[in-house]
């Protein structure tokens, strides 16, 4: 398998369900500050332009839930009793936060620290969404050790990959409103699978500038209003 990769929430989620299938892969970094995520060659396995994107033979999968999806059913591993009721509670809180929890979370993101002014409302509205996300996520692990109740699942994994941000994305006060995703985050930091997956950054340099080119390439909206 090779596994497109950026150090950035969404290819994290994957890089731990990686690590902790132990199913082998070959890292194939993306470095989307430099544009890279728009080559040719990269559109053809991704055509929206994002990372991850993983391929398996002749299977192409490239969002990053639907990636831990895949491997969870090539693997057997990580996933609810097969049940109409637990399968339903997979689905719905792993598309909550393919829907919620990352969308609003990194539009948050993007207006608080990168988006040109005027930006007040932007700000405030991905900044109340995201809280509001956030929020059930801490509600539903208030009653239980994991997001499907007493087992370590994808949906999990999948809250994790975000919730490394959370004082970036909501500010540095953020854990004294969030204490039970704050738990969940730290026992899965805990996991060795997880500081596998977190030491992928070291085994290429990729750009940290946030300079006019990544911009351009990352926000190429922002170009066009200013072209």
């Amino acid at each position: 398998m090779k596994f497109y990769y950026h150090p950035s929430p969404n290819p994290l989620k994957v890089a731990l369900m990686l690590e902790e299938t132990g199913l082998p892969y070959e890292l194939v970094p993306v470095d989307t500050r430099k544009g890279e995520q728009h080559a040719a060659a990269y559109l053809a396995i991704n055509p929206n332009a994002k990372t991850p994107s993983l391929v398996d033979g002749d299977a192409v999968v490239f969002d990053s839930n639907a990636i831990l999806m895949y491997l969870a059913e090539k693997s057997g591993q990580f996933l609810p009793d097969n049940t109409p009721e637990q399968r339903a509670q997979l689905h719905s809180w792993l598309m909550f936060v393919a829907s919620g929890i990352g969308p609003y979370s990194g539009q948050a993101v993007h207006f608080k620290h990168y988006a040109p002014e005027p930006k007040d409302y932007a700000v405030n509205r991905y900044d109340f969404e995201a809280q509001r996300h956030w929020n059930i996520v801490n509600e539903r692990l208030a009653t239980r050790p994991y997001m499907l109740g007493d087992s370590y699942t994808i949906v999990d994994m999948a809250v994790w990959g975000w919730a490394r941000a959370v004082p970036f994305i909501l500010g540095a006060d953020a854990w004294d409103k969030l204490p039970h995703v704050k738990r969940l985050l730290d026992e899965i930091n805990a996991r060795p699978a997880a500081q596998r997956a977190e030491a992928l950054k070291t085994q290429h340099s990729f750009k940290a500038d946030m300079d006019d080119a990544a911009k351009k390439a990352m926000f190429p909206q922002n170009a066009r209003l200013a072209a």
